[in-house]
């Protein structure tokens, strides 16, 4: 054999995967892209794309390419195509965890390619479903979850019901914010399964598929779907405790529920506000996807909605267990709002924990934060106090 048969040889045995690679993002170069690129890499940093559940190394080539110049929405898409040609190519057999991996990667990249669409068009809502279709994939080869709808008036709810792998000991619904929804927020379902509680993860109303596939939005009305949410828990597993956790915005319905329905042993805040109506119109996108969540193009109607939701009332099950999260350098809410939220709280038993780098909803520190969430909620429900949190 010569020596060069012996490369070419050597050559088919090796396989490039290509990466654009992390860029520099100095402000002159962020200056040179589209508004709306320059408002995705602000808004989505590394860590908060990640808190939703993208890999890292996803994360990284998304805002690679971005900053080459390609659009945030078809960038997350050409990369959930690159994951789904690695389920395609997985192995039968012990191909099983990569094809769960790609799925839930292509599922979180999809997810993300629609963060930035502020309507509710025909596109938002195909792409919405495709993620929820390939989550639903992963759930049946993993077998630890399941979509669930459940009735609440007119308009249903959808969740994922994220159950623990022994006999559980409490049951907790998880809901995320104005912009991360329940598959986002899968991580904490996880850990919360894995310490013996079952957990919904809930599209409430105004929020994920119960929003761009039923057209359930936020309205007044909204308790009333969260207590139907309740009563599916409390109906499979009459009498096992109750909690309920929020994050971001969703801390302030979270807290808003467990003053007024008995049924609630443990409440977590992780990010909240202790009056949402008080968002102003400055502040651009978040405040146009609160009105949006709301179903409508009129903002003073959608105030009067935000209005209705009061974390600081008192209520029928006033006392109720509080944890409230709160990251050190957190953009959104400043330390002041969140002693406002703490201190105007109607229980005597809370108590807050701060990540003193934490970024909104704490994603920069996500495993440290939903193993407290989860040991807290767990201890709390099994009628325990409060366990002793290190420093």
């Amino acid at each position: 054999m010569s020596a060069q048969q012996g490369v070419v040889e050597d050559q088919a045995l090796v396989v490039t995967r290509d990466f654009v690679g992390s860029r520099s993002e100095t402000n002159d170069i962020m200056s040179r892209l589209s508004v709306e690129s320059q408002a995705a890499l602000r808004q989505f940093s590394l860590e908060r794309t990640t808190g939703y559940g993208v890999d890292y190394s996803d994360a990284v080539e998304l805002r690679a390419r971005v900053i080459e110049g390609q659009d945030w929405r078809s960038a997350a898409t050409d990369l959930a195509d690159v994951c789904l040609r690695r389920v395609e190519g997985a192995p039968e057999g012990a191909g099983r965890p990569t094809r769960i991996a790609y799925l839930r990667r292509a599922s979180a990249l999809l997810r993300m390619s629609q963060m930035m669409m502020l309507s509710d068009t025909a596109e938002r809502q195909a792409i919405f479903t495709r993620a929820g279709e390939l989550y639903a994939k992963a759930a049946e080869l993993s077998a630890d979850r399941e979509r669930v709808v459940i009735e609440a008036g007119r308009d249903p709810l959808v969740g994922w019901l994220v159950t623990a792998p022994d006999t559980a000991v409490g049951s907790a619904v998880v809901i995320g914010g104005v912009e991360g929804w329940a598959m986002d927020f899968d991580s904490l379902g996880e850990s919360l399964a894995e310490r013996g509680i079952d957990a919904l993860l809930l599209d409430g109303p105004g929020q994920g598929e119960t929003r761009l596939t039923h057209k359930h939005y936020l309205t007044a009305q909204w308790r009333d779907a969260y207590a139907r949410a309740v009563d599916f828990l409390d109906e499979r597993a009459p009498g096992r405790p109750i909690g309920f956790i929020g994050n971001s915005m969703g801390g302030s319905f979270a807290m808003a529920v467990a003053g007024q329905d008995t049924r609630i042993r443990a409440c977590v805040d992780n990010g909240g506000i202790h009056a949402p109506w008080l968002v102003p119109p400055t502040m651009g996108t978040f405040f146009s996807k609160m009105v949006a969540a709301c179903g409508t193009e009129d903002a003073n109607r959608a105030v009067d909605v935000w209005k209705t939701v009061t974390p600081l009332a008192d209520g029928p099950n006033a006392g109720y267990p509080l944890l409230v999260v709160q990251g050190g350098d957190d953009p959104m809410i400043s330390m002041d709002l969140a002693q406002i939220l703490l201190q105007g709280a109607p229980t005597d038993d809370k108590r807050m924990v701060i990540f003193s780098d934490g970024n909104h909803c704490v994603y920069n520190h996500k495993h440290d934060r939903d193993a407290l969430v989860a040991d807290w909620t767990r201890a709390r429900l099994c009628g325990l106090p409060s366990p002793e949190i290190a420093n």
